[in-house]
């Protein structure tokens, strides 16, 4: 009977050590892989207000399109909804909260409307849980990117470049244009994750325009 009950505590004693264990493992894991990604390249906020007067002008004396409410990739099975972004207190494009989500620079022009529409999604999310624009780097010319408004109406964008910038990068033609075009600038993260600052090391960027009827 002793033996027995020897043997329990011996079995209960190794059940918690293995617990404790893995609680402690987990938590370093999880601690030291992406969590929230800011995948917006760095604007001294200046710069980005005079992008953004410029922008206002721009779409003051245009009809308004309506708000964006959904995105659609087909050629890396993006379908989700936007939210709607401003600054954060440092002057940098804010980012969507969870990894399925892009969010719409809200203080840019709408997308369809004269300027550059900027969009952020994520890209490694903790726990190789699946972000949305995980694939974002997969696209090439003459992709296609749709937009659905609160209007009702469809906006279709082609993508024409691709650019790669360091996380310092200057991102004044990601904000601006000024060549009377409408444009859709999609931006998320790659490069090597950096524990320590809880960043990507790289900024990738596709540059669109809408497409013309």
């Amino acid at each position: 009977m002793k033996q027995k009950i020897k043997l329990k505590w011996i079995v209960l004693t190794l059940g918690i050590v293995v617990i404790i264990f893995s609680f402690v493992f987990f938590h370093f894991l999880i601690r030291d892989t992406p969590e929230v990604v800011d995948p917006i390249l760095p604007v001294i906020s200046e710069q980005l207000q005079k992008l953004i007067a410029q922008s206002a002008m721009a779409t003051s004396s245009q009809v308004r399109s309506g708000l964006p409410i959904r995105l659609t990739i087909p050629k890396i099975h993006v379908d989700t909804t936007f939210v709607s972004v401003g600054l954060t207190p440092t002057g940098a494009m804010d980012i969507p909260k969870g990894p399925n989500d892009v969010g719409w620079f809200n203080l840019g022009p709408r997308p369809g409307e004269i300027g550059s529409a900027v969009v952020a999604g994520h890209f490694g999310w903790k726990n190789n849980i699946p972000a949305v624009f995980d694939d974002l780097h997969t696209l090439k010319r003459g992709d296609k990117i749709y937009v659905q408004d609160d209007k009702g109406a469809k906006t279709t964008f082609v993508v024409t470049e691709v650019g790669i910038y360091d996380q310092n990068g200057d991102a004044a033609n990601v904000f601006g244009s000024n060549d009377g075009k409408a444009h859709l600038n999609l931006i998320t993260c790659q490069g090597v994750w950096n524990v320590g600052q809880k960043s990507y090391s790289q900024r990738f960027v596709v540059f669109t325009d809408k497409e013309e009827i």
